[in-house]
């Protein structure tokens, strides 16, 4: 049993069910571009050189969007569609670090979305200052479904395409397209 605890990754598994269990408590949010806080504090196992190490942010990006797509319903329409998401590309932005002990918060909304993938934007704020520590873009692509069809699901009535691609995501795409493409031609 020890083994198995030790070579699995336990912790993550017990993190995942207290935040999909806490998040369905939590009051429902009826607007999917409505921005959700998940907090959070940087602990031993989070650092390295005494700040939270750089995979720590991304997993803690995951645990706030399961909680976002539990409240906001988008968790029980892929359930109800037969369908899934997963993550197509993620771009973080460090501005500065977050320290031991240090409470944040993960600020996470869907900005806008296509007709293959949700598209999301998480901000690091430290709870300290209220400085923004670190940015995230996310591109979640939908299989066996697409956007539209989890929108009319939740919403009960047909819902017309996002296309609000602010410029700093449009920006995003592009080097991450352009990336994509050169990377391709090695």
């Amino acid at each position: 049993l020890l083994l198995l605890f030790c070579s699995l990754d336990v912790w993550y598994y017990l993190r995942v069910v207290v935040v999909l269990v806490r998040a369905w408590f939590l009051s429902p949010v009826f607007d999917i571009t409505a921005e959700q806080t998940a907090s959070g504090r940087v602990v031993l196992h989070d650092v390295d050189l005494c700040h939270m190490n750089n995979a720590r942010y991304l997993r803690e990006c995951d645990f706030a969007r399961f909680s976002l797509y539990t409240r906001n319903g988008v968790f029980k329409a892929l359930r109800a569609l037969g369908a899934t998401m997963v993550v197509g590309a993620s771009t973080i932005r460090y501005r500065r670090p977050l320290c031991v002990g240090e409470a944040f918060e993960i600020r996470s909304r869907i900005i806008t979305w296509d007709e293959k993938s949700f598209y999301l934007e998480q901000r690091f704020v430290s709870r300290k200052d209220g400085m923004v520590s670190a940015v995230m873009f996310c591109k979640q692509n939908v299989l066996r479904s697409s956007p539209d069809k989890i929108l009319q699901y939740l919403c009960k009535r047909k819902v017309s395409s996002c296309d609000r691609f602010t410029n700093t995501l449009t920006l995003w795409w592009s080097f991450v397209i352009v990336d994509c493409f050169e990377f391709l031609h090695l």
